[in-house]
């Protein structure tokens, strides 16, 4: 029979707005990449509870109570997609930390120093390896499982009993959603759709046991590690995407327009985090093969947010760059780039072999990761750089007449003792996370957990190197640079005065906000602003890197603030940036919006900037780029974008996200967002429709497309 894909494609994609509309409702906005969750009211789920808060704890109670919530999940089938599934969030109750072990002796320097990501009790920040899935299937990790329950023989084998119950509680739910499929292709009328349940029930039948042996039961296999994945604390991590489907591809007897509805269908089940292209770990030749382009025309014709790479390298494949950013000068959105030279080389500085390094894949909104062999809690805990800047700063104005680097050096004080309060509190975190909220999804796609019957979190794997990102470097280095020109060079204020008008928020003190923040400032290039964000962005550097935590882990650090700005910068004072108290500090290591003048040459700014405060360990430091359609139709667009691309790599970047708006069009959008239901774009390292976020976090992008688009 004659099947148009295309026009099944387009029955997911409206059935995905309609989705967008009904979760608004139920949910409200949601400040997070876009989720493939069904929107419908919460399930009830009555847990057996291990504490006497009613929640439940440990491998034991956990994996017993979420296999149980699994099987009990209800059945989606959508009769145009080629999977089957859908999925919901899983229950509070299950998982999390008790009251007891809760990092008290930490909480007065977290309110001091302005933590509100400490990282501790961080789940599911590590990039599982699907091939364990795709050689053992459901029946095969089952049987993995039990051959080393009886191998290892433990004392208490809680480990495999909850890991055991998640297993089977799957295989329940893939057996419930057979009998669905086979019980609506009874009932429908057309002879296509009953042919596709008939399908979907045969081949989900197999699964419930087997490994996928086609291109359709692979992409149906990854569409049930999501949805599990993000049931269990909202996993999003799925590795080298080309590569996993490639093998299945190569044997693929259906055609292209087969191969792209399946993966379309796998991202109408879930936005999780993969990547396409890039070097070999052993010579770093390209690996693009045509399913990274048949990924990519995915993407492109379901036309919903995406959280797709594409590794960028020296010999990176040129039709594949290409494609992308036309894809993206078409769609307006589209794929980050995630860039070796910057990624690849900085972890390789940790004593790691360069192709270890190239066998990251990056699978977070800012993140990368070995697949099933590194431990990282990438992207879960920020430093809030500015408000050591304010203590410094109110110690420093008391001392006058004083200098720069008496502000300096207090600044290095606080700085010091808020990062080894991070460190203290992931010591804290490696303690006590197993025993009470194990990651029981990523233990099953990793090397060694199911072997040695231990937690990821509790040496389940070989590489353990954990993250933090700072945060609020425009905001401090631009605060510096005013307090240095204003006040120590030109004298047009004392530091008491300074400190006054910070005190009063800049009340009745309007020219003096613009005097301060009127200066050169961070990425304008060869500023002392500029100069300022270097040390500040190396003293974090070394303070996160040099030295281990108490308990001897190795930290990398990072550059990024996801959304987190407007929750910091609510309880901190007014900077001499000119920020006013209780606003929005600085995103991630970008430039503060308005740091050009009349916007200017902002991209390549901005790229040079960013570049030259990497940390460079193999932690990330993403660059925001946002462009006018309109500046683009008189350049050429495509090669303007990858030589912008290109140039952030050789220059040492990380990460590359692109926003293809006009200030028209974003205005209208933030005013109505009703108007542009279908407008999607890059918050920060991650893709959501527009309409769905808050209307502070859409003010993020207004500004910044405002001041540089």
């Amino acid at each position: 029979m004659n099947i148009d894909y295309q026009k099944r494609i387009e029955a997911i994609l409206k059935t995905k707005r309609e989705f967008n509309d009904k979760k608004l409702e139920l949910r409200g906005y949601h400040n997070s990449d876009d989720h493939g969750n069904l929107p419908i009211p919460p399930v009830p789920f009555e847990p057996e509870p291990s504490h006497e808060n009613g929640n439940c704890y440990g491998f034991r109670s956990t994996g017993q109570n979420f296999g149980r919530w699994i099987a009990e999940h209800p059945v989606y089938i959508h009769p145009e997609s080629a999977l089957a599934g859908g999925w919901t969030y899983g229950p509070s109750c299950i998982g999390g930390w008790p009251p007891e072990d809760a990092a008290t002796h930490l909480f007065d320097l977290h309110k001091k120093y302005n933590f509100v990501q400490p990282g501790i009790g961080a789940m599911n920040h590590s990039c599982p390896d699907m091939t364990i899935g795709f050689q053992l299937g459901w029946g095969g990790l089952l049987a993995k499982l039990r051959h080393f329950r009886s191998f290892n023989n433990p004392t208490d084998a809680a480990f495999y009993e909850g890991e055991i119950a998640v297993v089977e509680g799957t295989q329940a739910w893939i057996r419930r959603h057979v009998a669905e499929a086979r019980a609506m292709a009874a009932l429908e009328s057309d002879a296509l759709v009953k042919q596709n349940l008939l399908e979907i029930a045969e081949m989900n039948e197999w699964l419930v046991e087997n490994p996928p042996r086609n291109l359709r039961e692979a992409c149906q296999f990854l569409a049930w590690f999501q949805s599990i994945d993000r049931m269990w604390f909202c996993g999003g991590a799925l590795g080298q995407l080309d590569e996993l489907l490639r093998p299945f591809y190569d044997k693929e007897t259906m055609g292209d327009e087969h191969a792209i509805w399946c993966i379309a269908s796998l991202f109408f089940n879930d936005t999780h985090y993969s990547q396409i292209g890039g070097p070999a770990p052993a010579d770093g030749h390209d690996i693009t093969s045509p399913i990274s382009f048949l990924i990519l025309e995915a993407t492109h014709r379901l036309l919903i947010p995406s959280n797709i790479a594409v590794r960028v390298h020296e010999g990176v494949n040129k039709d594949l760059m290409r494609k992308a950013i036309e894809n993206l000068i078409e769609d307006k959105t589209g794929c980050c780039y995630a860039c070796a030279d910057g990624l690849d080389n900085g972890y390789a500085r940790n004593g790691v072999p360069i192709g270890l390094a190239r066998m990251r894949a990056k699978v977070g909104c800012n993140w990368t990761a070995l697949p099933g062999i590194e431990y990282c809690l990438q992207d879960v805990s920020r430093v809030c750089m500015v408000k050591p800047f304010i203590l410094a700063f109110d110690e420093t104005y008391a001392d006058e007449p004083s200098d720069m680097e008496a502000l300096w050096n207090r600044y290095v004080e606080h700085m010091t003792i808020a990062v080894d309060t991070l460190k203290r509190g992931f010591d804290w975190h490696m303690k006590h996370q197993a025993k009470n909220s194990p990651e029981l999804v990523l233990n099953l796609f990793a090397h060694g957990p199911i072997e040695r019957g231990l937690d990821l979190s509790a040496g389940g794997v070989d590489i353990y190197r954990l993250t933090s990102d700072g945060v609020g470097l425009a905001t401090v280095a631009d605060s510096f640079a005013a307090v240095e020109q204003r006040v120590v060079r030109e004298k047009a204020l004392t530091w008491s005065a300074l400190k006054q008008v910070l005190d009063s928020d800049f009340a009745d003190a309007e020219p003096v906000r613009l005097m301060l923040r009127n200066i050169a400032r961070y990425g304008s290039g060869g500023s002392r602003a500029d100069w300022w964000a270097k040390r500040i962005a190396d003293l974090f550097g070394s303070l996160v890197r040099e030295t281990p935590t108490p308990d001897g882990w190795t930290m990398l650090p990072g550059l990024f603030s996801h959304g987190v700005i407007a929750q910091l910068g609510e309880h901190l004072a007014a900077t001499p940036n000119g920020r006013f108290a209780g606003t929005p500090i600085s995103h991630s290591a970008d430039p503060d919006p308005g740091f050009m003048p009349h916007g200017g040459g902002a991209p390549t700014a901005k790229s040079t900037a960013v570049a030259t405060v990497q940390p460079k360990w193999g932690n990330t430091t993403p660059l925001q780029i946002e462009i006018d359609p309109g500046l683009l139709g008189s350049l050429n667009a495509v090669e303007t974008i990858e030589a912008l691309i290109r140039g952030h790599n050789d220059l040492g970047g990380s990460i590359i996200n692109i926003n293809i708006i006009s200030k028209e069009d974003i205005l209208k959008a933030h005013a109505d967002p009703s108007l542009y239901p279908d407008l999607v774009v890059r918050v920060t390292g991650y893709s959501t429709f527009f309409r769905s976020l808050s209307p502070e976090y859409r003010q993020q992008v207004v500004d910044r497309v405002l001041a540089e688009g």
